[in-house]
């Protein structure tokens, strides 16, 4: 059957479902905007417990991270995202779900070739290229250093 990219288009157009932009915005930046919200908070309740701005940023992303950890394992974290998209990819919440669930669907294959082999599926691409790329941004600053 010979289509023409017109034709194709308009019968694609006709079968997708029509998405409701405005709302999924909305519930991806109210959900996105919750995230970091709850991650102020943590952040300052250890900035109010004396601890320095580092140490406290540091402790609210172990925090983060270990709660969406949690609800990726239970499965409430992609309930979450089914209805608030991006809003749940962007802070570091989602990083650790992605990191998370690769681990929980490899769970019947077995501790070390199932989740020891897949949970660096998403991880490590980014270990790789962060480690590459802090390594060339300190050369570049060596050398410059050098001048």
């Amino acid at each position: 059957m010979n289509i023409s990219p017109q034709a194709y288009r308009e019968m694609t157009e006709k079968a997708a479902p029509k998405t409701k932009s405005a709302v999924n915005v909305s519930y991806a930046f109210f959900t996105g905007g919750t995230i970091c919200m709850i991650g102020q908070i943590i952040l300052s309740a250890f900035e109010n417990m004396g601890f320095s701005a580092e140490n406290a940023g540091t402790w609210t992303s172990i925090i983060l991270v270990t709660i969406s950890a949690m609800l990726t394992g239970t499965g409430i974290y992609s309930r979450l995202a089914k209805h608030a998209g991006a809003g749940t990819l962007v802070p570091i919440t989602g990083f650790a779900n992605a990191v998370s669930s690769s681990a929980v669907e490899a769970q019947t294959e077995g501790l070390i070739t199932g989740v020891g082999t897949k949970i660096f599926t998403i991880a490590g691409p980014v270990i790789l290229y962060g480690c590459t790329a802090a390594f060339m941004y300190g050369l570049i600053h060596y050398v410059i250093s050098l001048i």
